[in-house]
C-alpha cells in the first residue's frame, strides 16, 4: 500500500483509532494484522518469504542465547546470516550473477547456459534482511535479549511504517516500544501529523514533479538529448530522489511517532552538507550505520587494525551499491563514492587543502560537494554503465546551440526546442520546489521540521498548515507513483 494513495488515507486512521481503542495486551496483535495487509497489498503471495525469515531468525534468536560456547553461538548465527543473504541472494542477486557468467560464456565461445530464474524481487527484501540480521547479530554480541514472544518479534520485521523502506531499525530502540503501553498523546500526535504532510510535500509536490522531466529524459535513447536537458536532468535527480526517499522515511517515522513510537531519524538534511563525509553522515543514516556497525568496525578494528580504514571504506560502501541494486551502475556509483572519500579523507589534513576550503564559502563548498555527487548518481538512474557515460558525454554537447535558440524564441516555444513534453508552468514550479526546498531545510535542525515550526507563534503555524495543505492539494502530483527505494 502507498503512502501517497487514497487506500492509506483511510487505512492509517483507522488502524491509529483501533490501536487506541484495543486493549494493550492485543495491540501487538492488531499491528501485525494491519502491517500483513499493508504488505500483501503489493504482492500477497511474498508474505510467505517474509514469514519463512521471521520464523527461522525467531527461533535463531532464542537458539544463541541458550548457547554458552561462543563457537556454536556463531555457528547458529552464521547459519542466520547465511539464510538471510540466502533468500536475498536468490531474488535480487542471482539473475544478475547469471547473466555476467552467461556473458562470459559467450565470450568465451563455450558450453553451457545459466538458467535464468522468473521471479520478481519481494517489495522491501533488502530492508527486512538487514533489519532481521541485526536483531540476531546483536543477539549473538550479548547487547540483545532474544525477544521470547513470537508476535512482538515478527511485529519488529513487519512493522507497516517502515516495513517497505526503512529505517531500517535494531531491536534495542523498538522492541522494547512494543512492550511498553502507550497512551494518545496531542503533542505526539501533532508532530507526527507534520511529518507525514511535509513528508507528502516532498513525494507529491516535489518529487513526481521532478520525476515526471527526469524518467522522460532517461527512457529516451542515449543520443536523444544533449546539452541543456541533460544539465537540468543532472541537478533535478537528486532532488527527486532525496524527497522520495526522505519523504517516505518523513511519513514513516510520522505514522509511528501518532501511536507513541519513536524511529530513528534516517536524513540530517544532507542536501546542506559540505563536504562528502558530513553528507555520509547525513544520508540514508540507518543503512550507513549498520554498514558501520556490522562491516565497517570489525573491518577496521578487527581484521585490519593497522592498515583498515581505506579498505573499510572501500568495502562499506562498494556493499551499499551493491544493496541498493544487482547492476553494474550501483556498483560503480558505489565504487566512486569509495573513491571520493578516500580523497576526501586523503586530503583533509593537508596544509594545502585546508587552506583553500577554509576561503570557501560556505555555499560555495556545498556545490563543490554536490557537484561529484550528483555526477555519481547519473550511475545510479542510468539503465547500464554505457548509458550513464554517453549522459556524461553528451551533457556537454550542444550548450552553445541550444542558449541561442532559447533566446531566440517565445518562453512557449522555449521548451519544445529542446525535446522537452513538461509544460513552462511544470517546470517552473519543479525549479522553485527545488529552491523552497533548499530554504526550508536550511531552516530545520537536523533535518526537524517541528524543531522550526514550533518555534514560531500559533498563527504562523496554522497559517503554514493550510499553506502545506494547499500546496498539496493545487501542486501536487497523483499519479499513485511508487517509491524508488521500493526497488530496494
Amino acid at each position: 500500500m502507498l503512502f501517497n494513495s487514497v487506500e492509506f488515507a483511510f487505512f492509517f486512521p483507522i488502524v491509529t483509532v483501533l490501536f487506541f481503542l484495543t486493549p494493550h495486551k492485543l495491540r501487538w496483535l492488531l499491528l501485525l494484522m494491519a502491517s500483513c495487509v499493508f504488505y500483501m497489498y503489493f504482492q500477497p503471495i511474498y508474505i510467505l518469504v517474509l514469514a519463512l525469515i521471521i520464523v527461522i531468525d525467531y527461533i535463531v534468536g532464542i537458539q544463541i542465547e541458550k548457547q554458552e560456547s561462543k563457537k556454536k553461538k556463531q555457528a547458529i548465527l552464521i547459519f542466520s546470516i547465511l539464510a538471510n543473504l540466502g533468500v536475498l541472494f536468490i531474488f535480487k542477486y542471482f539473475n544478475f550473477l547469471a547473466h555476467n557468467i552467461n556473458y562470459a560464456i559467450d565470450v568465451l565461445k563455450v558450453e553451457g547456459r545459466v538458467p535464468i530464474l522468473n521471479v520478481l524481487l519481494p517489495i522491501g527484501l533488502s530492508f527486512h534482511t538487514l533489519q532481521a540480521m541485526s536483531y540476531t547479530i546483536e543477539v549473538s554480541r550479548g547487547k540483545f535479549k532474544a525477544e521470547k514472544h513470537f508476535g512482538i518479534y515478527a511485529l519488529y520485521v513487519m512493522f507497516y511504517p517502515q516495513l517497505v523502506a526503512g529505517p531500517i531499525e535494531r531491536p534495542q530502540n523498538i522492541i522494547p516500544q512494543f512492550h511498553e503501553k502507550k497512551y494518545f498523546n496531542y503533542h505526539n500526535a501533532k508532530i507526527g501529523m507534520i511529518l507525514i504532510a511535509w513528508g507528502l510535500i516532498k513525494k507529491v509536490v516535489i518529487a513526481d514533479r521532478l520525476g515526471g522531466f527526469v524518467n522522460q529524459v532517461h527512457s529516451m535513447p542515449s543520443d536523444y538529448y544533449t546539452g541543456i536537458p541533460l544539465i537540468i536532468s543532472y541537478i533535478a535527480f537528486p532532488f527527486q530522489i532525496y524527497c522520495d526517499f526522505s519523504g517516505y522515511s518523513d511519513i514513516a517515522i510520522g505514522c509511528a511517532k501518532v501511536m507513541g513510537y519513536d524511529l530513528m531519524a534516517n536524513f540530517k538534511t544532507p542536501i546542506l552538507q559540505k563536504n562528502i563525509n558530513k553528507f555520509w553522515a547525513t544520508w540514508h543514516i540507518s543503512l550507513t550505520s549498520w554498514f558501520r556497525d556490522y562491516a565497517y568496525l570489525p573491518i577496521r578494528k578487527k581484521w585490519f587494525p593497522k592498515t583498515g580504514i581505506w579498505l573499510s571504506i572501500f568495502v562499506v560502501l562498494v556493499l551499499s551499491g551493491i544493496w541498493h541494486g544487482a547492476d553494474w551502475t550501483y556498483i560503480i556509483w558505489g565504487l566512486m563514492n569509495a573513491i571520493l572519500v578516500i580523497i576526501y579523507n586523503s586530503l583533509k589534513h593537508k596544509k594545502y587543502f585546508t587552506a583553500i576550503t577554509n576561503r570557501m564559502n560556505t555555499w560555495v563548498s556545498i556545490c563543490v560537494t554536490y557537484a561529484f555527487i550528483f555526477y555519481t548518481l547519473i550511475f545510479f538512474r542510468s539503465s547500464s554503465v554505457i548509458k550513464a557515460f554517453q549522459f556524461s558525454i553528451n551533457m556537454f554537447k550542444n550548450i552553445g546551440s541550444q542558449i541561442q535558440l532559447i533566446l531566440k524564441n517565445e518562453h512557449s516555444e522555449r521548451l519544445n526546442l529542446l525535446y522537452i513534453k513538461q509544460s513552462f508552468l511544470d517546470f517552473t514550479l519543479g525549479i522553485l520546489s527545488i529552491i523552497l526546498l533548499i530554504y526550508f531545510e536550511s531552516k530545520f535542525k537536523n533535518n526537524n521540521i517541528d524543531s522550526w515550526i514550533f518555534t514560531k507563534s500559533k498563527r504562523f503555524r496554522w497559517t503554514f498548515y493550510y499553506s502545506l495543505l494547499a500546496i498539496f492539494i493545487v501542486f501536487g502530483v497523483f499519479k499513485k507513483s511508487e517509491f524508488i527505494y521500493f526497488q530496494f
